[in-house]
Order: C-alpha cells, then sequence, then structure tokens
C-alpha cells in the first residue's frame, strides 16, 4: 500500500558506513556463515579468495555492513561466469526491510515532497551512498533462477533511461511462481517495495 499521510514524512532510510572493529569481525563471520550454507550460489569460489579481497578493500567492508544492516543479507552470486569480479547481492527472500518506502529517484522524491508528501528517501541516492548498484532486470532474473525473491514484496530495478525520461521506473516481484517486471511512476513508493543491490569485489 502506497505511504500516505500529506505532511508526516516517513523516517529517513538511515546507512551506516562506520562499523566498529567488533561489528567488522561479526560482520565477516556472519558473511563467511552464510556463504558456505548457501553453496547453490556459486561455485568453485573459495571463501579464502572472497576475504582476501575483502581485507584489501575495506570500502567494500562497509558497503557490506549497509547492505547487511538494512536487511539485505549479502551473498555471492556468480553472474558473470568468465568475470574476475565477485558479485555480492541482497538475497534476503523479501526486499531489504530497511530500505522500503522509497521512491526511485532523487527527481522522484523531490516532485512528492513537493506535494507535501515525504517517502523515506529514494533509491538511487541510497545505493549510491552505498557503494553499490541497483540490480537491472536480467541480474533479478539471474538471481529469481536460483530461488524465490520477492514473494510478497516488490524491489526497484534499474530503469532505462528510455523509461525514466517518460516519468516511469521499473520494479520486480514474484507472484504466481512467475518473475513479474512492471512499471510505476518514478515519485511513487509502497511500504512493500525496497531495491536489490550489487556490489563488485
Amino acid at each position: 500500500m502506497a505511504a500516505k499521510g500529506k505532511g508526516k514524512p516517513i523516517p529517513k532510510v538511515e546507512i551506516n558506513l562506520n562499523p566498529t572493529a567488533e561489528q567488522r569481525a561479526e560482520l565477516l563471520q556472519t558473511i563467511q556463515s552464510r556463504f558456505e550454507q548457501n553453496s547453490h550460489l556459486r561455485e568453485g569460489v573459495a571463501w579464502r579468495e572472497v576475504l582476501m579481497r575483502l581485507q584489501a578493500q575495506p570500502e567494500k567492508i562497509a558497503s557490506l555492513y549497509a547492505m547487511e544492516t538494512t536487511g539485505g543479507e549479502p551473498n555471492i552470486v556468480i553472474f558473470e561466469q568468465d568475470s574476475d569480479n565477485f558479485f555480492f547481492i541482497d538475497c534476503a527472500a523479501q526486499s531489504p526491510t530497511g530500505r522500503r518506502s522509497i521512491c526511485y529517484d532523487s527527481k522522484g522524491e523531490a516532485a512528492r515532497i513537493k506535494k507535501g508528501i515525504h517517502p523515506g528517501g529514494n533509491a538511487e541516492d541510497i545505493a549510491q551512498s552505498m557503494g553499490i548498484d541497483i540490480l537491472d532486470e536480467s541480474q533479478y532474473r539471474q538471481l529469481q533462477a536460483l530461488g524465490e525473491f520477492d514473494t510478497k514484496t516488490e524491489s526497484w530495478l534499474k530503469t532505462p533511461s528510455k523509461i525514466r525520461a517518460l516519468g516511469g521506473a521499473i520494479f520486480g516481484d514474484r507472484r504466481y511462481d512467475t518473475v513479474f517486471v512492471s512499471h510505476n511512476s518514478a515519485p511513487s513508493f509502497y511500504s512493500s517495495r525496497g531495491f536489490r543491490g550489487l556490489l563488485r569485489i
């Protein structure tokens, strides 16, 4: 359901990119455990390789922390077989709880605020602040091929410029055992819609 209540702002999505040493250690332990329990998401990737890359890029650990603390449950997924990159994807069963009630982009958010309606932010700016990319339609369908996601929620997807120029934005979900990609106006926001991100390491 769309957020309502003119003049009553929804709490802004909060992003923490400054975990303590203890929080970083706990995060890596959580990520390793999830990695080892979900081997079907990727083959031929050893945790030690992932850990070495993360330790060499502390800003990536900060991004992972932001993904985790906003409900993304990030995990390694193989998207490009010949790529040298590892891809952390938000693999929570439903759209990340800490990134919902948001418009697609800043222009859409500004249009809402101009009408006195205050969403929790917008997907593009939040993703940029986290240092991650919003999944596009192809990546979203690849993720859905590995499991069942967004059976009760929806996730904004990276929108082609042609569609955005005409005022729209796209989102994905899964209903009736089928993956759907549909559209809305970019200023729209719903309590059941967030976005899924991708972090390359």
